[in-house]
């Protein structure tokens, strides 16, 4: 177990940092909280990429199956819904739903409202590879967060969707 007494990487940073930026505004705990959630962020960043690796799929294959069990009907969508969680173009979203159709991850079927519409629904191999990958994702989250008494846990929780809430507004377009 860390002790919050022991210096990390941000600390050294910001000691670094601090008397270099005399003509601009420096908040050392502005810049260590910034800092600490950029490093928490690549630390998950590489153990999923580790994870995926490990479990034999690619980001992307990840990210569009995830997205199609994270739904309110888990594992079913339209094509056209899920490129819009993702962020792509429907070609592009053909090509990923080709390439997780042809691996036995996903089937597509014609919709049941408009026999003209394709729906898309994951395969139990796709739910397996899917839940494998977030297993060991889980693991490597779990491992960090542990550190943390459950009211540490609760106290973080509560301050970073005060953050989240507050770049959320900042994000969002003004009200016309």
């Amino acid at each position: 177990m860390t002790t919050e007494h022991e210096d990390d990487w941000t600390d050294r940073h910001v000691a670094r940092w601090r008397d270099h930026w005399i003509d601009v505004h420096f908040d050392d705990q502005v810049e260590a909280i910034v800092t600490r959630i950029d490093r928490l962020v690549r630390h998950f960043q590489r153990t999923t990429k580790e994870a995926l690796a490990e479990v034999g799929l690619q980001e992307f294959e990840y990210k569009t199956l995830h997205h199609l069990m994270i739904r309110e009907t888990p594992g079913q969508a339209s094509p056209s819904a899920l490129a819009q969680d993702l962020e792509i173009s429907g070609a592009g979203m053909t090509g990923r739903l080709d390439l997780l159709e042809k691996a036995g991850w996903i089937q597509r079927r014609a919709s049941p409202d408009d026999r003209r519409r394709v729906d898309i629904e994951i395969t139990r191999a796709g739910a397996d590879i899917w839940r494998r990958a977030m297993d060991l994702r889980g693991r490597s989250e779990e491992q960090v967060v542990t550190e943390l008494t459950q009211e540490e846990r609760d106290t973080l929780a509560r301050l970073l969707k005060k953050l989240t809430l507050a770049a959320e507004a900042a994000e969002s377009p003004p009200n016309s």
